[in-house]
């Protein structure tokens, strides 16, 4: 993790470069939090458009144009993810780390091990 911070790529530098991106733009403006969740389910679903139709296995191996497209999308999800959660002043990887917590908690592995069921189904 510390390369990640050395090299310019943790949290706190993409939330200024996004900062800075749409203040460069005027964009704020837009940037509600009503319209950052919209924009991040249109991204979400773009991203699922490229596994629509294929196989688990064909899941698994894309080739080199969709992977390029899943890089896109994912950047283009976690630039909504990570403007939504600045708005709310949210860390969105201490978010992750509790939500991980808590499924801890509610998906224990002698419980939840090997099944796909919801944690309020057993």
């Amino acid at each position: 993790m510390d390369t990640m911070k050395a090299d310019g790529k943790d949290m706190d530098t993409l939330i200024e470069k996004l900062r800075a991106f749409a203040h460069e733009r005027d964009w704020d403006q837009f940037h509600s939090p009503k319209n950052l969740a919209m924009a991040l389910s249109i991204e979400a679903a773009e991203l699922m458009e490229i596994f629509q139709w294929l196989t688990q296995p064909q899941s698994r191996a894309l080739d080199a144009d969709k992977l390029a497209k899943l890089k896109d999308e994912i950047g283009d999800v976690q630039i909504y993810l990570t403007m939504l959660a600045d708005k709310f002043g949210l860390d969105p990887i201490q978010a992750a780390h509790a939500k991980v917590e808590k499924n801890r908690v509610n998906y224990p592995v002698a419980k939840a091990k090997g099944n796909s069921l919801k944690y309020k189904e057993y």
